[in-house]
């Protein structure tokens, strides 16, 4: 979670300090290491949609931006600027995403992609050419290549469907004195 890009480690950060804490809330013994245990098991998969958010959006942007000798590339990090350049939701979007206030996912995706066809649509207008009909395609290969394996490492499941996790349903049991 340490990404000098983003800055995204601190938020992620203090988003599992509030998350963390509403969980343990109810546990009156925090010697009880078997309802502290529970507790942590869950919290491990309620904090995944914030962290893994900020950090796969870390990782995708570190890739997109790092030097690289690929017209691909070159076009995809013109095309974010481009993009976020537009303002209204083309910037507030990403910008929300990365200070962790919509920790969706698939908004994540949604945007990343939405670059990458905005830098596809940059490169065919005002006339496509075969070049730049291959360059576009490289692009979205090239942008796929770079979310895909951030999201596999991240964990499908649990980044996408945290509700699936069995761990999310278990209620650690508070013991009354």
């Amino acid at each position: 979670m340490r990404h000098p890009l983003t800055g995204g480690g601190m938020t992620v950060a203090l988003s599992d300090i509030v998350v963390l804490r509403d969980l343990l809330k109810p546990l009156r013994d925090l010697n009880d290491a078997e309802a502290l245990c529970n507790y942590l098991e869950s919290f491990y998969t309620l904090r995944k949609p914030v962290a893994s958010t900020i950090n796969t959006l870390a990782g995708a942007l570190y890739k997109v931006f790092s030097a690289s000798p690929d017209q691909a590339r070159t076009e995809m990090r013109q095309a974010c600027f481009d993009y976020l350049s537009l303002g209204g939701v083309f910037s507030n979007g990403p910008m929300s995403l990365l200070s962790g206030l919509n920790p969706k996912p698939l908004s994540l995706v949604l945007h990343f992609f939405a670059v990458a066809i905005y830098g596809v649509g940059r490169l065919l207008l005002p006339f496509p050419s075969p070049k730049r009909l291959l360059i576009g395609a490289r692009l979205i290969s090239s942008a796929s290549s770079i979310i895909f394996p951030i999201i596999k490492a991240e964990g499908l499941r649990q980044m996408f469907f945290p509700l699936t996790v069995p761990s999310y349903y278990r209620a650690a049991s508070v013991k009354r004195e």
